[in-house]
């Protein structure tokens, strides 16, 4: 697989399938990549957390959580750490749990959330990391602590960020409003809001390209704004076909240059974010997809339904329907 270059229209448009794995049972929750090390790890309504190799597209371990269930997930620095939220009781249970998965072994519990989260990430450049929870709250966290550091109460469904430097966190709460924390000195309050406009959906997710000039926003019925991260003005948006009773997701390529995003009809579409162009749409072959993340140094994305692709450049840009590889196993 090759390292990422810069990347243009012509590459873009030549992505195609290269792995697929269909050994799942039930929908993929969420899927996340390294930032330095080529693993991506996902988490499925099956209990099950799976580590792959990029490079090679192979399985390399599968985890089960019986008890509390595998929901968000997402890689801390350490390759075999993880951050994952509970699926299961959650009014009595530890709402997150910091997993080893070399040896399938909890490093710590994490309580405070009464209900599911659905958002969570972690900062680049500490051991700090949030969650947001259906019981309209913003948890901080420090991997080396139980406790909380830090709440922030507040309405709707919340979408939390970080930026590429970890000075600054983004949420995303009722009414199209995203504000902005300085993520040393947080109990400040926000040091800007920004307003989506003319949008009254939910944001279901929040993204900030590598480079920390923009913010990708993807809401409850499909549509996808590109802001100034830095004066929160509208750079560019898209409508895509409502997916009813699923939150889809959008991705900036590592360049900050293109976004790439799924639909309710079971497309993906990618676009030129600088021309306000669309480049490529591609059948997903798995459906609508729910995850999609732009691996951070590879020319690669991943994509997930119920079952989980690998697209990479193809340089013949043939068309065809990709051949189901066996689990485990690209082409």
């Amino acid at each position: 697989m090759s390292a990422i270059a810069q990347l243009d229209d012509e590459t873009v448009h030549s992505m195609a399938v290269g792995a697929i794995f269909n050994d799942y049972v039930g929908k993929i929750s969420s899927l996340d990549f390294h930032r330095t090390e080529d693993l991506l790890i996902t988490s499925c309504e099956d209990d099950s957390i799976r580590l792959y190799n990029i490079t090679n597209a192979t399985l390399l371990k599968t985890t089960y959580h019986k008890k509390h269930g595998a929901d968000r997930v997402c890689f801390t620095h350490h390759p075999s750490s993880i951050l994952c939220s509970s699926r299961y009781d959650l009014e009595s249970t530890e709402s997150l749990r910091y997993l080893s998965m070399y040896d399938n072994r909890c490093l710590r519990y994490f309580k405070g959330h009464k209900e599911r989260v659905v958002s969570l990430c972690m900062s680049p450049i500490n051991d700090s990391f949030m969650s947001g929870s259906l019981d309209h709250s913003v948890r901080l966290w420090d991997l080396r602590v139980n406790a909380c550091q830090g709440i922030l109460r507040l309405r709707g469904r919340p979408t939390v960020a970080y930026d590429q430097q970890g000075l600054v966190f983004a949420v995303a709460m009722e009414g199209g409003a995203i504000k902005l924390f300085d993520s040393r000195s947080y109990d400040k309050g926000p040091f800007d809001t920004f307003l989506v406009g003319g949008d009254t959906a939910e944001v279901c997710d929040i993204k900030f390209s590598n480079d920390g000039k923009s913010m990708l926003l993807t809401t409850t019925n499909n549509n996808i704004y590109v802001l100034d991260a830095y004066g929160g003005e509208k750079r560019c948006g898209f409508s895509l076909e409502p997916s009813p009773n699923l939150t889809s997701e959008a991705t900036f390529t590592p360049d900050g240059q293109y976004v790439v995003s799924g639909s309710g009809d079971g497309t993906l579409h990618a676009w030129n974010i600088n021309k306000r162009n669309e480049v490529a749409c591609w059948n997903s072959y798995i459906g609508v997809v729910t995850c999609l993340k732009w691996a951070p140094r590879r020319a690669m994305f991943a994509t997930a339904s119920t079952v989980l692709t690998f697209w990479i450049p193809n340089q013949s840009k043939s068309n065809e329907e990709p051949s189901t590889a066996e689990a485990g196993h690209g082409e």
